[in-house]
């Protein structure tokens, strides 16, 4: 599993302290779902908390002060923090469920 998880935190870290055109705080509130400003608040707490509700107008809300660039980055960004938060809550239980099998 080390390997894994050294290539997830070398991944997360690329995302968002990468190159990019969307700013490092944008990626960083974006993967935390947390102090996004408008206009993309709404599609990246949708993107975080019920993707498959993303809708053409939301991104073309989105891109009345966003490149496509940007709503792009931003995009990857909520998704590979809510995957995060959930894969770190579910190690998190396996460990609490099996600390005693040890």
């Amino acid at each position: 599993m080390a390997d894994i998880t050294a290539h997830r935190k070398a991944f997360t870290a690329r995302v968002l302290d990468g190159d990019g055109r969307a700013s490092r705080e944008q990626r960083h509130a974006a993967f935390d779902n947390a102090g996004v400003v408008e206009p993309a608040r709404a599609l990246i707490d949708k993107v975080a908390k019920h993707a498959y509700k993303v809708t053409d107008e939301d991104i073309a809300t989105a891109k009345t002060k966003l490149s496509e660039d940007e709503i792009f980055e931003l995009t990857i960004c909520a998704a590979v923090g809510q995957a995060t938060r959930q894969l770190d809550g579910a190690l998190a239980a396996l460990a609490a469920a099996t600390k005693d099998d040890k």
